[in-house]
């Protein structure tokens, strides 16, 4: 069998129809259990998180619109809450809310310890042998949440944290 190298353009037209077809099954899940689907076919609301070191939080749906905010830190969570175009409206863990340019997000799940100093442990119950101690602000990966409990890794270690802890994850949500 011989394998000939794609042209650009169609390489391209290729990948574009695998992703809408991903966001098409994407929507109809999220209509299925009653969510609201965004322009993108994604259900709205969704966490997401900032894939740069710095992003601007905009006013309105373009570059026009001047900057309210300027985050710097990668991997902070987000909660998508509306869509146009290439924009998102985001709103972070204070409630503040604005325009972000959708290249400058990811889906990677991340949450953020909010409140106080938390333990992470290495089972989801309060008697489990703490792994982590994490300030509020800190963020970290999201490896899976069940019932009460989000598994979170922080600089490389695993530990278990009540999701109440932790913002980008709601409440009853499920991951893994």
């Amino acid at each position: 069998m011989i394998a000939y190298p794609l042209k650009q353009g169609v390489m391209a037209l290729l990948t574009l129809a695998f992703l809408a077809l991903l966001a098409g099954s994407a929507g109809a899940a999220a209509q299925a259990q009653g969510q609201t689907v965004g322009a993108s076919g994604n259900p709205l609301p969704r966490f997401v998180a900032m894939s740069a070191n710095k992003a601007n939080l905009r006013t309105g749906p373009g570059r026009q619109y001047p900057v309210a905010w300027v985050y710097l830190k990668r991997g902070l969570p987000l909660e998508i809450i509306d869509e146009h175009g290439a924009w998102r409206k985001v709103r972070d863990h204070e409630g503040t809310v604005g325009w972000m340019l959708v290249s400058l997000l990811y889906g990677k799940r991340t949450v953020m310890i909010r409140g106080k100093q938390r333990s992470l442990r290495g089972a989801p119950e309060l008697t489990a042998p703490v792994t982590i101690i994490a300030d509020p602000g800190v963020i970290g990966e999201i490896d899976q949440c069940d019932g009460l409990w989000c598994e979170v890794v922080i600089d490389g270690t695993s530990g278990w944290i009540e999701r109440r802890h932790v913002w980008g994850v709601y409440a009853a949500e499920e991951i893994d």
